[in-house]
């Protein structure tokens, strides 16, 4: 997938069509369905690729997955009106070459009809078909732990990235509030995703495994239900290091998750970015300078990192990453 490009034009068009006729652009979601829609379902999918061609013939994979439990339920809706700022900082500012986003969206296995959602990487305006797909089941188990964990055994293991082939890593961020699971489950695996696995994994192994092609990020935002707990931000910066991102205003995501692949393709420093994002009209610059400030505020701040064998090379990534 990743053919096509990013039209402000066709999205726009697209606002304009469903306002005028009351369409929601979540249409599965809001029309009562209660099962994930075909296009998203994981189960039995052999692979989501991410892959150069002579369009996109440098691609970066940034894969945006977003926990759809309880009040964490608005950030697909935000992210969907704001597509438009994502791609443009993204594509204007050079911020990475050929941009191809997956959307995808997280439950909690123990209980939700659907758990997890995976989309396609898209370099157009299908990526906002796969948004629209979205089931918002607002679910959850209610112990502060949701199935990101099986998120991260998805992605380690069904997608496929040239980036990997030229030495790059690409970009994942999960957004939420809770912690993981312990361990990825035979038994969930098997009935969400098809694949059979003989015993537990680690919630560590997995993403050790998925850190071979990604660069993780966890973004926890303002006004969600755990906002800010000592013991979760603990939790996920004993996995992540530097990469826990705090966001005061979920408004701001879409700017943040720019300005961190900037950053992380050593394409601006944080100063610079900031700029560019006034200049592009936006408001979010000093929520998005605090989020950001740990990740350096300098290209100086990145180093050359090689990739673990059979990966082809090495990318800029933050010093203290782990």
């Amino acid at each position: 997938m990743g053919s096509g490009r990013w039209s402000t034009d066709v999205y726009s068009a697209a606002a304009k069509y469903r306002a005028a006729t009351g369409t929601s652009a979540f249409a599965h979601s809001d029309s009562g369905a209660r099962a994930v829609h075909d296009a998203l379902n994981p189960h039995g999918v052999t692979v989501r690729e991410s892959r150069d061609s002579d369009q996109h013939p440098q691609s970066t994979p940034i894969a945006i997955l977003f926990d759809v439990t309880g009040s964490m339920g608005s950030v697909p809706r935000m992210l969907q009106t704001k597509l438009p700022e994502l791609f443009g900082l993204l594509i204007r500012k050079d911020y990475c070459t050929d941009p191809q986003i997956l959307f995808g969206a997280i439950g909690d296995a123990t209980c939700d009809k659907a758990p997890l959602q995976i989309g396609q990487f898209e370099s157009d305006n299908r990526m906002d078909d796969d948004l629209g797909r979205i089931l918002l089941e607002g679910g959850g188990g209610g112990q502060r732990t949701e199935s990101y964990e099986l998120a991260m055994y998805f992605m380690a293991r069904h997608t496929a990235l040239d980036a990997t082939a030229r030495g790059r890593r690409g970009y994942l961020f999960i957004i939420g509030d809770e912690m993981a699971y312990r361990q990825v489950k035979p038994a969930e695996v098997r009935r969400f995703i098809g694949d059979t696995i003989t015993e537990p994994i680690s919630t560590e192994a997995i993403l050790a495994e998925l850190r071979r092609s990604y660069d993780v990020y966890f973004i926890m935002p303002a006004h969600a239900g755990h906002t800010g707990d000592p013991e979760i931000l603990a939790y996920w910066r004993g996995l992540l290091g530097q990469h826990v991102i705090e966001l005061d205003d979920l408004d701001a995501v879409c700017e943040t998750i720019a300005l961190t692949v900037g950053l992380g393709e050593d394409a601006t420093d944080l100063d610079s970015g900031l700029t560019d994002l006034a200049e592009a009209g936006s408001s979010a610059g000093a929520t998005v300078g605090k989020a950001l400030a740990p990740l350096g505020s300098t290209r100086g701040a990145l180093v050359r990192s090689a990739l673990p064998a059979g990966f082809g090379g090495d990318r800029a990534t933050p010093v203290t990453r782990l």
